[in-house]
């Protein structure tokens, strides 16, 4: 089972990954490539695999992601091989992606499960941002907070919309989904 885990930035989809790999442990979790510099306490190979712009294009041009899109300043994508690696091997493969990322997927993947995630409001998403990043500039928070209001606007093209007002509720919700639909004939 392929299943994405998607929304705007600052809902809290990389705590509702962490906390559902944390649940279930066979999850394989594809780790990301980003052309952004790291932020504080985030680790190569963990949170993203940190590549320069060179590297993100020659893999791009050579097929080797499975999606990839501009993402305010940085281009970020999901390499291909691993993944199509942990499904042939019979793994549930989690992917924390934008929204159009899992758009992308879902048109490699029909049966993937997407999952999309939203703020319980806009007030919320931006404590969140701020808290990720006290020193974000004031045009960059405003225009992710403008760009959450365009993506979710495409939330009907997912299978699933879970509203993070509460972390242990949203992975609930998710969890269970998950379970259902591995006993889904």
């Amino acid at each position: 089972m392929l299943i994405v885990i998607a929304g705007p930035s600052g809902v809290g989809k990389g705590s509702i990954v962490r906390a559902l790999r944390d649940r279930f442990p066979h999850l394989w979790f594809s780790v990301s490539l980003n052309t952004r510099a790291p932020r504080p306490g985030e680790v190569d190979g963990v949170d993203y695999w940190f590549v320069d712009h060179d590297e993100f294009v020659r893999l791009r041009d050579a097929g080797g992601l499975l999606e990839w899109f501009q993402v305010y300043d940085d281009m970020k994508g999901t390499p291909k091989a691993p993944v199509e690696a942990a499904l042939a091997a019979g793994d549930d493969v989690i992917l924390e992606l934008d929204v159009q990322g899992a758009k992308a997927v879902r048109a490699l993947f029909p049966d993937a499960l997407l999952v999309f995630v939203t703020p319980p409001g806009r007030a919320a998403q931006r404590e969140r941002l701020f808290a990720r990043d006290p020193h974000i500039d004031p045009a960059v928070l405003e225009r992710r907070l403008d760009q959450a209001e365009a993506e979710e606007a495409q939330a009907g093209d997912f299978d699933v919309v879970v509203v993070n007002d509460d972390l242990s509720r949203a992975v609930d919700e998710v969890a269970a989904i998950l379970q259902a639909r591995r006993e889904a004939p």
